[in-house]
């Protein structure tokens, strides 16, 4: 809506995690630093945390972009709340592998010689686990088990875990002393600096084609670091509803109360209303209704047993069918 108005290719803060728009920070570089050490290793755990928005996934999005000529199969995994067998589930799709209906122990014989496979193609493994906050800690552990995975010498799986700060909290179990020793790095991503957040800003504008329009005033970059803490995702919410204003507004200058406006919209949106919080609603107690509630679970679970019982019948069929052929 406001690129065209304003000349730009982009829009300049966009939520996607988008690596054109990569900045480089202080703690975005050490970030980085990181992960490209671990890769040198070639083997152990690298784990990075950060706040909500810290920029973590950009980091990991840059990364790949590097990753081009490089001879990495790369799985990029956003866990939920995972038990150790879907844990290993979502790590075979994530190479690509069948995993539907299998056992655990199909699955990691699977990925023992997809593993294999790749490392006979001169190439390696890296498994990257984003938000592994959400994980169980026998799900880490199951991580980890798969680092266990060698040919020789050389471990056929790297593991990098980002997640939120509680995520230490998880790797502090006693039951992931194994999984402690592995890691071989590990970064607290925070907030930047004003001086960096001013620098952030110019760089996604200019990234996107800007060229001063609309102008932001020296006051500006100083209330938008104080609002947003220096945390990216928060920048750049700020900052996409303060170029909204200015083309609806048709404006070519931005100030402090430009910007304190906005803050104050965003507030808004986002607060409580005032008052108490409604009541939930309880639909009122009925013999009629919850003895119509049973028997429709009755019938469900009829249904249920007569589907069962009809795709064993058509199974059977179509194996007699095959035979008699």
């Amino acid at each position: 809506m406001y690129e065209s108005f304003y000349g730009l290719t982009a829009r300049p803060f966009q939520l996607n995690p988008d690596p054109r728009f990569f900045f480089a920070s202080r703690g975005h570089r050490r970030a980085m630093a990181y992960l490209e050490y671990g890769l040198s290793q070639g083997e152990g755990f690298i784990v990075i945390t950060g706040d909500v928005g810290a920029g973590k996934t950009m980091v990991i999005r840059n990364l790949f972009q590097t990753l081009a000529e490089e001879k990495i199969v790369a799985a990029h995994l956003v866990s939920t709340q995972l038990d150790a067998d879907d844990m290993l589930r979502v790590v075979a799709a994530g190479f690509g592998l069948e995993h539907q209906g299998a056992t655990k122990a199909a699955l990691l014989h699977d990925l023992e010689s997809f593993l294999l496979a790749v490392l006979r193609q001169g190439q390696r493994a890296l498994l990257v686990v984003d938000e592994a906050q959400n994980l169980t800690p026998k799900a880490v552990e199951e991580l980890r088990m798969l680092s266990n995975f060698q040919a020789g010498d050389r471990p056929l799986l790297q593991s990098f875990l980002l997640g939120q700060p509680e995520f230490r909290y998880t790797l502090q179990s006693e039951a992931l002393l194994q999984l402690r020793q592995r890691v071989i790095a590990s970064y607290h991503l925070g907030p930047m600096e004003a001086d960096e957040t001013r620098a952030y800003i110019e760089h996604r504008l200019h990234t996107a084609g800007w060229d001063a329009d609309p102008a932001f005033a020296e006051e500006c970059f100083a209330v938008i670091h104080q609002h947003t803490g220096g945390v990216p995702r928060r920048i750049n919410t700020l900052c996409d509803r303060l170029l909204l204003f200015a083309y609806l507004e048709s404006l070519h200058q931005l100030d402090g109360p430009a910007v304190g406006e906005i803050i104050g919209e965003l507030t808004e949106e986002t607060s409580l209303p005032a008052g108490p919080a409604p009541a939930p609603r309880v639909a009122p107690a009925s013999p009629i209704g919850d003895r119509l509630e049973g028997q429709l679970q009755d019938i469900d679970r009829t249904l249920r047993q007569l589907v069962t019982l009809a795709r064993r019948l058509l199974f059977r069929a179509s194996g007699s069918a095959t035979e008699g052929a």
